[in-house]
């Protein structure tokens, strides 16, 4: 991963704007997809085609050699997961798409987790943190604050809600490069690590469990799941930060 931090003009911002919008879209399409019965293939294969559709590509596929065009990570899986024939969504559920398409060479990174069908308890409350702790994070986001803010932000509910912070993955800067610099972690102590400058472009995607914080990544190289075998939960968006504030970049509209 570069250390440079790039800080993106407005018109790349623009671009990037309108890749995350695509993927928020794109999200929203599969989001009706997801119910008892329907393989994570099935969900695959509709993002390409609409992807294609829209005059876009499928970041994921083929990177590092990643077999498909999504990520598709249910109940212990944290990220990463990989969409196959034989992964039928099951009632109770929990399932996280993360896509990234890339139009007009700009890429546009969001996940959300979904319920199939009536999630139990732990798990509803699980979900329910982790978009919070999403919202917390963005929130710490402004010129002159620090990354650590970030993460502190993150830490500080999931923990005190009884839940854990993976420390194995993290947001990411991105522009016309899916993974750079800086490197976002979604947890950490506040007023540290490097200043939040205008134009800087990345993304916050806190994964949140049940249990342990700690993940195994399995013989496929890819799939992480908890080293517990409990939920886990991430929401994600791309930001940009603005001349005072932020801006979330992969909303629907």
């Amino acid at each position: 991963m570069a250390e440079q931090i790039c800080l993106l003009s407005r018109r790349e911002i623009d671009k990037m704007r309108q890749a995350g919008r695509l993927a928020a879209q794109l999200l929203d399409h599969l989001a009706t997809m997801v119910k008892p019965g329907v393989s994570t293939l099935e969900i695959n294969d509709e993002a390409e085609r609409w992807t294609q559709a829209h005059g876009a590509k499928s970041a994921p596929l083929g990177y590092h050699n990643f077999p498909k065009s999504i990520c598709t990570s249910i109940n212990e899986v944290i990220c990463h997961g990989i969409p196959n024939a034989k992964q039928i969504l099951k009632e109770g559920d929990i399932i996280n798409i993360d896509v990234t398409p890339i139009l007009d060479g700009y890429h546009g990174d969001t996940s959300k987790t979904f319920f199939v069908g009536n999630p139990s308890p732990t798990a509803k409350k699980l979900v329910e943190v982790t978009e919070e702790c999403l919202r917390r994070g963005i929130a710490a986001v402004k010129p002159g604050n620090r990354i650590g803010d970030i993460g502190a932000a993150i830490q500080e509910y999931a923990e005190a809600n009884g839940f854990s912070v993976v420390r194995d993955f993290v947001g990411h800067g991105i522009s016309h490069i899916f993974h750079t610099a800086p490197q976002i972690p979604h947890y950490g102590t506040k007023g540290k690590g490097k200043r939040l400058k205008p134009g800087m472009v990345f993304t916050i995607e806190p994964m949140i469990n049940e249990g342990t914080w700690e993940a195994v990544v399995l013989e496929d190289g890819w799939t992480a799941v908890t080293k517990d075998g409990k939920l886990s939960a991430q929401f994600e968006h791309t930001i940009a930060v603005t001349k005072d504030s932020v801006e979330i970049l992969t909303l629907p509209d």
